[in-house]
């Protein structure tokens, strides 16, 4: 069944509730206990967006969107979590599609391999409830990706295992981002660069690149601001919505994040 933004929201409210409520029991020994560690880290973060973005592609209409997620991260590397975002694509698109909601589930494993050399691994499964007409090609992707970082710069690269994003026989399809966050010196202010390249199988120009770059100011207490530029060169004739909105115009993206 498809969920509405609202009950997006509610459902991270009661998740991040949950979370505090968990990791203050968890600070307070009980009577006559000894303190123990762990080597589970659980973290969990809900921001509001003026408008969604993924891959340089509009995908809430222009309109803000609430998102939230959790990770449980283990010491030796390995990692599951959850993200969830409100978005209206699919239904912008088929107006017999109900789906309202983009459900990531992933698991990974990243470690340091060299002085500043980092790698990451993992699988990626969207997942978009809803209730679909016949003959429309579901939406839902799992994607393998392989990420290296060095220092402030990052490379990760995606490989779809089914088909792409509803994109019939696009099995395959591949998407490349090298990407980088730089101190400016100002005001605690980070510059973040991206550039990245869908490669989609078996869609006529549907291939594209897109890129953005931002300013990321952080505060104490897990509270982040992001101002974004974000632009692609999309074909228009392959992108534009069925409501007549090109997909992947340029445009300009605020963000207000908080994690937990």
């Amino acid at each position: 069944m498809a969920r509405s933004s609202l009950a997006l929201s509610l459902v991270t409210l009661g998740l991040l509730a949950s979370v505090n409520a968990h990791a203050q029991a968890s600070a307070e020994p009980q009577a006559g206990a000894s303190p123990a560690s762990s080597d589970f880290t659980l973290g969990a973060n809900v921001s509001l967006a003026s408008q969604y973005r993924y891959r340089g592609l509009m995908q809430s209409n222009n309109k803000p969107a609430i998102q939230g997620g959790f990770d449980l991260k283990h010491a030796s590397g390995f990692y599951i979590g959850n993200w969830n975002s409100s978005i209206s694509w699919l239904s912008d698109a088929d107006p017999d599609v109900s789906s309202s909601v983009e459900m990531d589930f992933y698991a990974g494993y990243t470690r340091n391999i060299w002085g500043d050399l980092s790698v990451d691994v993992g699988v990626l499964h969207y997942y978009y409830p809803g209730s679909y007409p016949s003959g429309f090609t579901k939406p839902d992707t799992t994607e393998g990706y392989l990420g290296l970082s060095y220092g402030p710069v990052s490379f990760k690269y995606s490989h779809s295992f089914t088909n792409l994003f509803g994109v019939p026989d696009s099995r395959n399809s591949q998407y490349y981002d090298l990407s980088g966050s730089f101190p400016t010196g100002v005001w605690g202010l980070a510059l973040n660069a991206h550039v990245g390249y869908q490669k989609v199988r078996n869609l006529e120009d549907g291939s594209y690149t897109d890129w953005s770059v931002a300013l990321k100011k952080e505060w104490e207490g897990g509270y982040t601001a992001t101002l974004a530029y974000v632009d692609t060169n999309a074909d228009r004739n392959v992108y534009t919505s069925a409501k007549g909105k090109y997909l992947g115009r340029s445009a300009a993206v605020l963000m207000l994040s908080k994690a937990f």
